[in-house]
């Protein structure tokens, strides 16, 4: 396979290219582990284990994150949550109110909102009605102004992978291709982020808040060229992972094994509740997911929905959105969990009852 090779300095920002960033303390002494006295960052001094500012380039959390995910560290930037690492690229690539993305509806709604926020054009492309890329619609809805298409795959909300061959055709083009994968790991497909050898406009976006547990403590991935990292890294915030981020990601992330259990438990779950749905009177459709998640078609998405939280069950209508009419959106929970909405969803069902 020939490589695929844009100018993707040009394709950045006149402002981005010229940009010198801010540099910290602790950018222009690197060595802070070792046992000096630090008289450079303006610290408080006093000892409590938060007086000092994080690494600002998470070495040590990226050397681990790299053994995991197998991406050198030089193709890896690390954000407060991938919602950050999104905003960084409209922000480095993008000229407010002069050029546009492409996103395939339905999908994540970020992508949307941070045009929005970032006075970017947005043009949205059908699904087909499998929940997969036209490609053909995305080729013409391309014009001189596009700079990037953004994919979700595992898509967001329809749960499904989205097919090698319309990703590879659309990196053809002379566009960024920003792939997030937020629910990769309980799909059984490669992470797109293995072959950025390939494709110098790949971005892969990934998360730590699903499959690892982490939500709470805001981390994201982007994997990428060394030059659309470096770039990154302009517009970064100094100080974009805390200490306490960075410390809690490593002393999770050791445990590799369980974090396996987990995902292998969510996966057998997540099909054992699919079947059990389809068992509900007023279920129509259950669709195959790739993700911690299932995209369920009932009768009245705003009748059920409205039903289950009287149940004290608070599940996401994804009825709005294209091609979803009358869908709910449930994550897979614990057994217990997945019990609770089974026996409840029977409850509301005239005709069948699950034991």
């Amino acid at each position: 396979m020939s490589k695929r090779e844009l100018d993707i300095l040009k394709m950045a920002r006149p402002s981005i290219r010229s940009l010198k960033p801010y540099a910290s303390a602790k950018d222009e002494f690197k060595d802070f582990d070792q046992e000096l006295i630090y008289l450079d960052a303006n610290e408080n001094p006093y000892e409590n284990g938060l007086n000092r500012y994080p690494d600002p380039h998470q070495l040590e959390l990226k050397q681990r994150i790299s053994q995991i995910k197998k991406v050198p560290v030089e193709n890896m930037l690390l954000g407060n949550g991938s919602d950050e690492i999104l905003d960084m690229i409209y922000r480095v690539f993008f000229e407010p109110a002069q050029e546009n993305i492409i996103i395939n509806t339905p999908t994540f709604g970020m992508f949307k909102v941070l045009a929005g926020i970032n006075n970017v054009g947005c043009t949205e492309v059908l699904m087909t009605d499998d929940f997969q890329l036209d490609v053909a619609s995305i080729k013409k809805a391309v014009n001189n102004d596009t700079k990037a298409i953004f994919i979700c795959s595992p898509n967001n909300p329809t749960g499904n992978v989205i097919a090698e061959t319309a990703i590879l055709a659309l990196l053809e083009l002379d566009v960024l291709v920003v792939v997030d994968e937020a629910y990769i790991d309980f799909s059984d497909t490669s992470s797109w982020s293995l072959r950025l050898k390939d494709y110098n406009n790949l971005i892969v976006t990934q998360t730590f808040s699903k499959a690892y547990g982490l939500a709470g403590i805001r981390l994201g991935a982007c994997f990428a060229n060394t030059e659309i990292i470096e770039l990154l890294k302009k517009v970064k915030m100094p100080y974009n992972v805390n200490v306490l981020t960075q410390r809690t990601a490593l002393k999770y992330l050791e445990n590799e094994k369980l974090r396996e259990q987990e995902i292998f438990e969510i996966k057998e779950n997540r099909n054992k509740l699919s079947k059990a749905i389809l068992k509900i009177g007023f279920v129509k459709k259950v669709y195959a997911s790739d993700s911690n998640f299932i995209l369920v078609k009932v009768d009245d998405a705003n009748k059920r929905y409205g039903q289950l939280i009287d149940k004290e069950l608070v599940i996401r209508n994804r009825t709005n959105q294209p091609l979803c009419e009358n869908c709910i959106r449930i994550t897979v929970g614990t057994p217990e969990e997945n019990k609770f909405l089974l026996k409840s969803m029977a409850y509301l069902d005239a005709d069948k009852m699950i034991d």
